[in-house]
């Protein structure tokens, strides 16, 4: 019941007519002899820690550790609180708000899932939270949409990397879009492969983002790069659930986006001493860091 390609990964839902969230399951319980209903449990602790990071920016100030971002979220939140007409909408604006937040908390050394990084930790939560609230969908349906998250980050770490410092933030907040694309269209009823094809359209829009925190702290521009990222995986979802085909398949575009990221000058790999990290503006707000 093991996959290490997405090839792998249709053929075994194919055969035994299962989505991919069921296949990582089986994957997880057959293959690496886990006992299901632990499996299960852990992925519902994960779920909590998640929805408790996207709402913890909305209680209250947060202020990072490095003074760089804090209130985003709030301030994105009472917009749409207030009657304002979001231009994203309700659904894309909650999306943004939680996957924002989810940053401020983690640079205030709050508690967060790392999906999957830190960096990269607020698109998969404001992505289902979102979904959840706006579509009243039960914590079973996200936790299902969760495996299948976590079987496209598998198969990306396996066959290429998600660590910044190795591939840019394509590796990061691009990974996380594929993975949160790939659950969303499995929610809202998508085969395997519209997963698969929504997976690859996260990557493929995101092929080539750098990444160039500014002062070496994981807090500008993520924050905005987990918004852009949740977005980008709902615009993919909802492509792909159109029956719109990739050319690239799924397998090769994890492939190019490993290629481009070892192609990128390591000034742009987590360093800092590149892109907006090297902006005489971001070297000013490094010296007033906390």
């Amino acid at each position: 019941m093991n996959f290490r390609t997405g090839q792998a990964l249709i053929k075994l839902c194919d055969e035994n007519n299962i989505a991919i969230s069921e296949a990582m399951i089986l994957r997880e319980t057959n293959y690496l002899e886990n006992n299901r209903e632990e499996v299960i449990k852990k992925m519902e602790h994960a779920w909590s820690i998640m929805k408790n990071s996207a709402k913890e920016a909305l209680k209250g100030d947060i202020v990072s550790m490095g003074g760089l971002i804090g209130g985003e979220a709030m301030r994105i939140n009472s917009r749409r609180m207030e009657g304002n007409s979001p231009v994203c909408g309700s659904l894309m604006s909650k999306a943004i708000t939680y996957a924002m937040g989810v940053l401020e908390v983690n640079s205030s050394m709050g508690l967060i899932v790392a999906a999957p990084t830190a960096g990269s930790s607020g698109v998969i939560p404001g992505a289902f939270l979102a979904i959840q609230e706006e579509m009243n969908l039960t914590d079973e349906v996200i936790i299902k949409a969760l495996f299948n998250a976590g079987a496209i980050g598998y198969l990306i770490a396996y066959n290429a990397t998600v660590a910044g410092a190795e591939g840019g933030c394509q590796a990061e907040v691009g990974s996380a879009s594929a993975m949160a694309a790939s659950a969303i269209t499995e929610i809202m009823g998508g085969t395997p492969r519209q997963c698969l094809h929504a997976a690859t359209s996260a990557i493929a829009n995101l092929l080539g983002l750098i990444c160039d925190p500014i002062g070496g702290l994981v807090e500008a521009p993520c924050q905005q790069r987990n918004a852009m990222g949740v977005s980008n995986a709902l615009v993919c979802s909802e492509i792909a659930l159109s029956s719109i085909k990739n050319i690239i398949p799924f397998d090769e575009a994890v492939t190019v986006m490993y290629n481009v990221g070892r192609s990128i000058p390591h000034e742009l790999r987590e360093t800092a001493l590149g892109g907006l990290a090297a902006a005489p503006s971001a070297c000013g707000a490094c010296r007033k860091c906390k």
